[in-house]
């Protein structure tokens, strides 16, 4: 876990609640976070983070599952009552059971201990921004690399040309717009896109995914930007 400072990654704002009862991990954050503009606030245990999250208002939330007293699949289901707080999982638990539940709990993102600083910065950024846009009037016009959509005009866009897409295609790309940058699990895209009645019915996202990558990805056996999260779903790549 080796930090590369650079101070500019993050606003000098932002504020991170870490929620973390292994003191070699709380020592790490400590150590890095502060040199790339982030403030912490700390919690050892489920229920001090949710008083915490609830009175001090933090921009981030870094997650550890194995807490002392909540689970933080738990933890992440309250939180998600009353506040839309980016949440990242950091978490021993490499299981795709585990990540999948996070993440329809409603966890913005999720990496597996131990993770490199680059990597949990870049995810931080990310989700910092999705925050912000939310906030935000919805910008019609998403650019990332060689992908270009206009929603307002449902124009797609990919490699310097035009791309038909069907109307389903088309839906599953919004979709992945919507969220881009976070990771969707298969059971999120399907009732997004398809209704709750075909939460089940993974082969339809297999498919489809396949149409969007030959229509959009340069080389579709090794996508750059509709990225798969081996058994837990798929993300739509900004960075």
């Amino acid at each position: 876990m080796n930090a590369r400072p650079d101070a500019a990654d993050a606003p000098k704002a932002a504020v991170v609640l870490v929620v973390e009862d292994e003191p070699q991990v709380m020592r790490f954050l400590r150590a890095v976070l502060p040199g790339h503009g982030y403030s912490i606030l700390e919690a050892t245990t489920g229920a001090q983070a949710i008083v915490e999250a609830s009175t001090r208002g933090p921009d981030l939330v870094l997650l550890d599952l194995g807490l002392p007293d909540i689970d933080g699949i738990e933890v992440t289901r309250r939180l998600r009552e009353w506040s839309a707080v980016p949440v990242i999982v950091l978490s021993a638990r490499g299981e795709e059971k585990d990540k999948i539940e996070a993440l329809d709990a409603g966890a913005d993102d999720y990496l597996t201990k131990p993770f490199a600083a680059g990597e949990l910065l870049a995810r931080m950024r990310v989700a910092l921004r999705n925050a912000a846009r939310r906030g935000e009037e919805p910008d019609p016009v998403f650019e990332a690399g060689e992908l270009r959509v206009d929603l307002g005009t449902r124009r797609v866009f990919a490699n310097g040309a035009e791309v038909r897409l069907t109307r389903t295609e088309y839906r599953l790309l919004a979709a992945l717009v919507k969220h881009a940058g976070k990771v969707l699990t298969h059971r999120q895209l399907l009732k997004e896109v398809w209704g709750p009645g075909s939460a089940d019915q993974p082969h339809y996202l297999r498919v489809y995914m396949g149409q969007l990558r030959h229509k959009l990805e340069r080389d579709p056996a090794r996508p750059q930007r509709l990225v798969t999260e081996t058994g837990v779903g798929y993300r739509l790549k900004v960075d």
